[in-house]
């Protein structure tokens, strides 16, 4: 009994990590270009991404008190030579709450 629960729990398992959303080109969703080296943002000529992260405190987390983990990510379309473009935001917490938006 113990082998066909260990051998249902590895099957569980393997289809759960095998069972990952496929990517668009993978499915025949036709694109513009090809991919980049790195597949990612980053192979943009002229883009730049950077990212902050915040870790403070050690323990327990205490509510008011810590400790704190948190960060932010940027991406400059073009670069770091200021030039304007158009951006949006979105609320996030469903509670159409504008906090930090402006």
């Amino acid at each position: 009994m113990k082998f066909i629960a260990s051998l249902f729990f590895l099957l569980i398992i393997h289809y759960s990590i095998s069972a990952q959303k496929p990517r668009a080109r993978d499915i025949g969703i036709p694109f513009d270009g090809t991919t980049g080296k790195f597949n990612a943002i980053t192979d943009v000529k002229g883009v730049e991404v950077g990212y902050s992260t915040i870790i403070s405190g050690t323990g327990k987390n205490i509510r008011g008190k810590g400790p704190v983990r948190t960060g932010v990510t940027a991406i400059l379309p073009r670069g770091r030579n200021n030039n304007p473009v158009h951006a949006n935001w979105y609320t996030l917490n469903g509670n159409g709450e504008m906090t930090g938006t402006t």
